[in-house]
């Protein structure tokens, strides 16, 4: 997949050839320098009172259109978040993944871990699936998961892995049609759990999200700055529901792990 590069010693070459044919041939191995680059002095406001004005308001439109996304989804699930306090009765909590660091999960996604192991203890849910990317050998966030919580008292047995949760749309749409998950109680950052509620519940889970809190830190900015853009991918894999990179056949892991848990 990777394209062929250039060897250093055949640059070399080609640069010592055309310093020894002189500088009137050597300009023609050079088309770069025939190259204009645009001038920021032609970016101008304009200069009329109403072009500036319809200058801004355009503007203005622009930022109303990238904001709409996400404040529908805020607007649109707020009702069904919360702390793990106020999470309902779920038989399944969903954790998303959210990277690692030398093979162990990043602060972030303990946090979240954290969280899903309270809501064990609890007695709010009885299985846990957590659902990551594990796209290649290297880098495996569910088995990563997986060993933060039995390390914290979940039992190996009530976790189900999803290996192909590339994006919160695709975790979604998976936990429904491959795991079979009709109501969950969802776990991520307060940035993200908005989103990640509004489309599992376009996917067709019952879905009740817990937001996790975080310091207002570097991390949680970016976060915050990161949704703008994915608000608008979420709000078309909502209105499109297209199908996740992939979908494989039906498994039992969820079904199976809810019957050991009856007892």
């Amino acid at each position: 997949m990777r394209r062929a590069r250039d060897t250093p010693g055949a640059r070399a070459a080609a640069g010592t050839q055309a310093a020894s044919e002189g500088g009137a041939n050597a300009k023609k191995h050079r088309p770069w320098r025939r190259l204009r680059l645009p001038r920021l002095s032609a970016l101008r406001l304009p200069r009329s009172r109403r072009g500036r004005r319809l200058a801004v308001q355009g503007l203005m439109a622009l930022c109303v259109l990238a904001l709409l996304p996400a404040t529908w989804m805020r607007l649109g699930a707020d009702a069904r978040v919360g702390t793990t306090a106020d999470a309902p009765a779920r038989e399944v909590a969903m954790v998303f993944g959210a990277g690692l660091w030398k093979g162990r999960p990043t602060p972030y996604l303990a946090h979240r871990l954290d969280a899903a192991a309270e809501l064990y203890r609890t007695g709010k849910v009885k299985v846990v699936l957590v659902t990551g990317d594990n796209s290649r050998v290297e880098y495996d966030e569910p088995d990563a998961m997986r060993t933060y919580l039995t390390e914290r008292g979940v039992p190996d047995d009530r976790i189900v892995s999803d290996y192909a949760g590339f994006d919160s749309w695709d975790s979604c749409v998976r936990a429904k049609k491959i795991f079979g998950v009709d109501r969950a109680v969802l776990v991520s950052q307060g940035f993200h759990i908005h989103r990640a509620t509004t489309l599992c519940r376009s996917a067709g889970i019952d879905a009740f999200g817990v937001a996790v809190d975080e310091p207002r830190d570097a991390t949680w900015y970016y976060g915050g700055t990161r949704e703008l853009a994915a608000s608008g991918k979420a709000a078309l894999d909502a209105l499109f529901r297209p199908d996740p990179h992939f979908l494989g056949p039906q498994e039992a892991g969820v079904t199976e792990a809810l019957a050991s848990a009856t007892p």
